[in-house]
């Protein structure tokens, strides 16, 4: 699949609504007990962006994004505003936020990812769009500026030489979703004032980037 390397406006993106989406499977028994099934394995975020559109300068800049992202055809950075980044929304980001992993003295790559919930109990989200420049890191508590680089394609964090066995490895950062229109047609109605206005503009997030 072919991604362009670009994000949604971010002033539009900000008005979205949506979020994480999980499918599961219920079943009622005759006794009224239930019997339920994970269809996946990771949540999947959805956001309509109709919500976000304020003018219609803003609608025209929407039908321009997508008419260049051939509608569903290709996928995009997305700005999620209620969770973009690896701390909580009031804290500024920390080498220290989330675990990466331990050193194993031969492993030289760790993929970024964000705990939901405690690690008992929680779920891993793993992180494929960081945000250039955002990525901090940390070996055993303490900040490392440079020896490590990061694809901002797939999240993976590569060191130029293995940390030590038993090392712990942290990062902080912001990230984008990875998602594609999922509509191939934009339907506007234009008031008498010639101001637009779309119903709705679903997206939805890709996993094969």
């Amino acid at each position: 699949m072919v991604f362009h390397d670009v994000r949604f406006p971010e002033k539009i993106s900000r008005g979205a609504r949506g979020g994480p989406r999980r499918r599961t499977q219920v079943v009622e028994l005759y006794s009224g007990f239930e019997e339920r099934n994970a269809s996946w394995a990771n949540s999947r975020r959805e956001y309509d962006v109709a919500f976000g559109i304020r003018s219609s300068d803003q609608l025209q800049e929407v039908t321009a994004f997508f008419e260049a992202r051939n509608g569903r055809l290709y996928a995009f950075r997305f700005k999620d505003w209620a969770d973009y980044k690896s701390s909580l929304p009031s804290k500024a980001i920390s080498p220290l936020d989330q675990l990466l992993g331990m050193g194993d003295g031969t492993k030289t790559e760790f993929q970024l990812r964000k705990l939901f919930g405690t690690e008992a109990l929680g779920y891993w989200r793993s992180i494929r769009k960081p945000v250039a420049g955002s990525i901090r890191l940390a070996v055993n508590g303490t900040e490392r500026s440079s020896g490590w680089t990061a694809d901002l394609a797939t999240g993976l964090v590569s060191f130029d030489s293995a940390p030590a066995k038993g090392a712990i490895i942290t990062a902080g950062f912001e990230f984008d979703v990875p998602c594609r229109f999922d509509t191939d047609s934009i339907d506007v109605t234009l008031d008498l004032e010639r101001l637009g206005s779309i119903t709705s503009i679903p997206l939805i997030e890709v996993r094969d980037t």
